[in-house]
Protein backbone atom coordinates (compact mmCIF):
# COMPACT_ATOMS: atom_id res chain seq x y z
CA UNK A 1 0.00 0.00 0.00
CA UNK A 2 2.84 2.37 0.86
CA UNK A 3 4.43 1.69 -2.52
CA UNK A 4 1.13 2.35 -4.28
CA UNK A 5 0.79 5.72 -2.53
CA UNK A 6 4.40 6.57 -3.36
CA UNK A 7 3.72 5.77 -7.00
CA UNK A 8 0.76 8.15 -7.02
CA UNK A 9 2.93 11.02 -5.79
CA UNK A 10 6.01 10.18 -7.86
CA UNK A 11 4.23 9.50 -11.15
CA UNK A 12 2.94 13.06 -11.64
CA UNK A 13 6.38 14.49 -10.97
CA UNK A 14 7.89 12.14 -13.55
CA UNK A 15 5.11 12.84 -16.05
CA UNK A 16 5.69 16.58 -15.65
CA UNK A 17 9.27 16.20 -16.84
CA UNK A 18 9.36 17.66 -20.32
CA UNK A 19 11.91 16.65 -22.90
CA UNK A 20 12.74 19.04 -25.71
CA UNK A 21 11.06 18.13 -28.99
CA UNK A 22 12.89 16.33 -31.76
CA UNK A 23 12.65 18.56 -34.81
CA UNK A 24 13.54 17.93 -38.41
CA UNK A 25 15.27 20.38 -40.72
CA UNK A 26 12.83 22.75 -42.45
CA UNK A 27 14.23 22.08 -45.93
CA UNK A 28 15.74 18.98 -47.55
CA UNK A 29 16.75 18.90 -51.20
CA UNK A 30 16.65 15.19 -52.00
CA UNK A 31 18.74 15.66 -55.14
CA UNK A 32 21.56 17.09 -52.98
CA UNK A 33 21.00 14.50 -50.24
CA UNK A 34 21.25 11.63 -52.73
CA UNK A 35 24.58 9.84 -53.00
CA UNK A 36 26.84 8.06 -50.55
CA UNK A 37 26.97 8.82 -46.83
CA UNK A 38 29.48 7.28 -44.41
CA UNK A 39 28.33 6.47 -40.91
CA UNK A 40 30.42 8.11 -38.22
CA UNK A 41 28.38 6.94 -35.22
CA UNK A 42 25.01 5.43 -34.30
CA UNK A 43 22.89 4.42 -31.36
CA UNK A 44 22.77 0.62 -31.03
CA UNK A 45 20.13 -1.06 -33.20
CA UNK A 46 19.53 -4.75 -33.72
CA UNK A 47 19.90 -4.63 -37.49
CA UNK A 48 23.47 -3.28 -37.21
CA UNK A 49 24.75 -5.84 -34.69
CA UNK A 50 26.93 -7.61 -37.26
CA UNK A 51 28.47 -4.40 -38.65
CA UNK A 52 32.19 -4.06 -37.91
CA UNK A 53 33.00 -1.01 -40.01
CA UNK A 54 32.82 0.69 -43.41
CA UNK A 55 29.14 1.46 -42.87
CA UNK A 56 27.58 3.38 -45.73
CA UNK A 57 24.16 4.44 -46.94
CA UNK A 58 23.56 5.06 -50.62
CA UNK A 59 20.49 7.11 -51.58
CA UNK A 60 19.23 7.29 -55.16
CA UNK A 61 16.31 9.25 -56.59
CA UNK A 62 13.66 7.09 -58.22
CA UNK A 63 11.28 8.00 -61.04
CA UNK A 64 8.27 7.51 -58.73
CA UNK A 65 9.45 10.31 -56.40
CA UNK A 66 10.73 7.92 -53.75
CA UNK A 67 14.32 7.36 -52.73
CA UNK A 68 16.14 4.06 -53.12
CA UNK A 69 18.15 3.11 -50.03
CA UNK A 70 21.10 0.71 -49.88
CA UNK A 71 22.79 0.22 -46.50
CA UNK A 72 26.07 -1.67 -46.46
CA UNK A 73 28.66 -2.63 -43.87
CA UNK A 74 31.69 -4.84 -43.39
CA UNK A 75 31.20 -7.86 -41.13
CA UNK A 76 33.64 -9.89 -39.01
CA UNK A 77 34.65 -12.30 -41.80
CA UNK A 78 35.72 -9.36 -44.00
CA UNK A 79 32.72 -9.58 -46.29
CA UNK A 80 29.85 -7.17 -46.64
CA UNK A 81 26.15 -7.33 -45.93
CA UNK A 82 23.59 -5.10 -47.59
CA UNK A 83 19.98 -4.15 -47.06
CA UNK A 84 17.89 -2.48 -49.75
CA UNK A 85 14.89 -0.35 -49.04
CA UNK A 86 12.91 2.68 -50.07
CA UNK A 87 12.14 6.03 -48.48
CA UNK A 88 9.25 8.41 -49.01
CA UNK A 89 8.61 11.98 -47.89
CA UNK A 90 6.23 12.81 -45.07
CA UNK A 91 3.66 15.24 -46.44
CA UNK A 92 4.13 18.78 -45.12
CA UNK A 93 7.53 18.07 -43.51
CA UNK A 94 10.43 18.35 -45.97
CA UNK A 95 13.06 17.03 -43.51
CA UNK A 96 11.06 13.94 -42.59
CA UNK A 97 11.09 10.68 -44.47
CA UNK A 98 9.76 7.22 -43.79
CA UNK A 99 11.87 4.24 -44.76
CA UNK A 100 11.10 0.57 -45.17
CA UNK A 101 13.17 -2.50 -45.87
CA UNK A 102 10.20 -4.86 -46.19
CA UNK A 103 9.23 -6.12 -49.68
CA UNK A 104 7.18 -3.82 -51.93
CA UNK A 105 4.05 -5.93 -51.52
CA UNK A 106 4.04 -5.06 -47.80
CA UNK A 107 4.40 -1.32 -48.45
CA UNK A 108 0.71 -0.70 -47.74
CA UNK A 109 1.20 -1.69 -44.08
CA UNK A 110 1.94 1.30 -41.81
CA UNK A 111 4.08 -0.78 -39.42
CA UNK A 112 6.74 -1.51 -42.06
CA UNK A 113 7.60 2.18 -42.37
CA UNK A 114 10.04 3.73 -39.87
CA UNK A 115 10.64 7.41 -39.17
CA UNK A 116 13.79 8.84 -40.73
CA UNK A 117 14.11 12.48 -39.71
CA UNK A 118 17.03 14.62 -40.80
CA UNK A 119 17.47 16.60 -37.58
CA UNK A 120 20.65 18.49 -38.52
CA UNK A 121 22.17 19.12 -41.94
CA UNK A 122 25.21 20.95 -43.20
CA UNK A 123 24.23 23.75 -45.64
CA UNK A 124 26.62 22.15 -48.14
CA UNK A 125 25.26 18.64 -47.47
CA UNK A 126 28.62 17.39 -46.14
CA UNK A 127 27.25 15.98 -42.86
CA UNK A 128 23.85 15.04 -41.47
CA UNK A 129 22.30 13.81 -38.25
CA UNK A 130 19.35 11.46 -38.65
CA UNK A 131 17.01 10.35 -35.89
CA UNK A 132 13.44 9.55 -34.99
CA UNK A 133 10.91 11.35 -32.77
CA UNK A 134 11.06 8.60 -30.11
CA UNK A 135 14.86 8.97 -29.81
CA UNK A 136 15.48 5.25 -30.39
CA UNK A 137 17.57 5.78 -33.52
CA UNK A 138 20.38 8.19 -34.28
CA UNK A 139 23.03 8.26 -36.98
CA UNK A 140 25.76 10.83 -37.56
CA UNK A 141 26.68 10.77 -41.24
CA UNK A 142 29.38 12.33 -43.39
CA UNK A 143 30.18 12.47 -47.08
CA UNK A 144 33.71 11.40 -46.16
CA UNK A 145 34.75 8.27 -44.21
CA UNK A 146 35.86 10.30 -41.19
CA UNK A 147 35.02 13.53 -39.39
CA UNK A 148 36.95 16.08 -37.35
CA UNK A 149 36.45 15.47 -33.62
CA UNK A 150 35.28 19.06 -33.05
CA UNK A 151 32.53 18.69 -35.68
CA UNK A 152 31.49 15.35 -34.17
CA UNK A 153 31.21 16.87 -30.69
CA UNK A 154 29.11 19.74 -32.04
CA UNK A 155 26.71 17.30 -33.71
CA UNK A 156 26.47 15.22 -30.55
CA UNK A 157 25.60 18.41 -28.63
CA UNK A 158 22.78 19.14 -31.10
CA UNK A 159 21.35 15.65 -30.61
CA UNK A 160 21.71 15.87 -26.82
CA UNK A 161 19.85 19.20 -26.88
CA UNK A 162 16.91 17.33 -28.45
CA UNK A 163 16.92 14.81 -25.60
CA UNK A 164 18.86 11.94 -27.15
CA UNK A 165 20.72 9.72 -24.65
CA UNK A 166 24.16 9.46 -26.24
CA UNK A 167 25.77 7.30 -23.54
CA UNK A 168 25.44 4.15 -25.71
CA UNK A 169 26.57 5.91 -28.93
CA UNK A 170 28.80 3.65 -31.02
CA UNK A 171 31.63 5.26 -32.96
CA UNK A 172 31.79 3.53 -36.35
CA UNK A 173 35.00 5.10 -37.59
CA UNK A 174 38.03 6.88 -36.08
CA UNK A 175 37.75 10.65 -35.81
CA UNK A 176 40.27 13.09 -37.25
Amino acid sequence: MLFALAAVFVAPAHAARHEPPVTSVPQLDLSRYAGTWHEIAHLPVSFQKKCQGEITAQYTLRDDGKVGVRNRCRVADGGFIEAEGVARRVEGHPGRLEVRFAPDWLGWMPLVWADYWVIALDPDYQWAVVGDPDRRYLWILSRTPSMPRMQFEQLKARAAAMGYDLEPLILATPLE
